[in-house]
């Protein structure tokens, strides 16, 4: 089985050189992966679950970096044993061109040996698989080297409110001055103080001064029967003495009688 291919990388290559021999990156990238360990300088031992159409299988294996060129290129080899399954064993070139200070082109040019039963599972579902679970593994290896999208400006805050208008400004706007009333006093915050119906002497809360209204005008006619009955006292006593005398009366012979 053969395969080659590229990938555009948005990272620097010193980056996605460090990355591939990072066994955390590509244990996080490669499918099925359960662990990737460095064992040496230039060695890594990977533990993969595999499912190769209706077979699946765990395989255990040891990988290896050689032709060395950092940052640009390696070639990696390695073997896993799969038990029943069969064997795999291959290698891969690995290159890494610059094209600006944050874009790698990623090249590669697979080929592997495949033995056991997975050998007669047939050559276009090796081939099938082997090409899925690349894509995938430069799929979770681009994503991981991708730098996070910078976060949305926060909108502007909103204006803030208009000041509510002073309440002698609203009271002269709602309504008409009215002379002596509350309204006229509103509006003239500097004038004598409204007229009050509580018979107050002293100054307002405000410190104004405050008239009592005038009394009501009396009628002579209506009050001439009252004056001439009031004036009226026999034996030079008045009828309010008399009439409190009858009282008593009345009150003894309810009480004795």
């Amino acid at each position: 089985m053969e395969m080659t291919g590229e990938r555009r990388i948005p990272a620097p290559r010193q980056q996605v050189w460090e990355a591939l021999n990072d066994p955390q990156v590509l244990q996080a990238s490669i499918p099925g992966c359960e662990s990737v360990e460095r064992v040496g300088d230039d060695q890594f031992q990977a533990k993969v679950a595999l499912k190769l159409g209706p077979m699946s299988a765990k395989f255990g294996g040891k990988v290896k970096l050689e032709n060395l060129n950092p940052p640009a290129s390696y070639t990696i080899s390695g073997e896993g044993n799969g038990g029943a399954m069969g064997f795999a064993k291959g290698g891969a070139d690995v290159a890494l061109e610059e094209l600006g200070p944050s874009e790698t082109l990623l090249t590669y040019n697979v080929k592997a040996q495949v033995g056991g039963k997975m050998a007669q599972l047939g050559g276009r579902l090796i081939d099938s698989t082997a090409k899925q679970m690349a894509d995938q593994f430069f799929n979770r290896f681009a994503a991981q080297l991708t730098p996070a999208p910078e976060p949305e400006a926060a909108p502007a805050p909103a204006p803030a409110p208009a000041m509510a208008e002073p309440a002698a400004a609203s009271a002269e706007i709602r309504a008409p001055a009215m002379a002596g009333t509350d309204t006229e006093y509103l509006r003239d915050a500097g004038g004598p103080g409204p007229l009050t119906q509580h018979g107050a002497d002293g100054p307002s809360a405000a410190g104004k001064p405050v008239h009592r209204p005038n009394p009501r005008p009396v009628d002579p006619v209506a009050v001439q029967p009252l004056r001439l009955l009031g004036s009226f006292q026999p034996f030079g006593l008045p009828l309010q003495f008399w009439g409190g005398c009858a009282a008593m009366l009345i009150i003894l012979a309810l009480l004795f009688l």
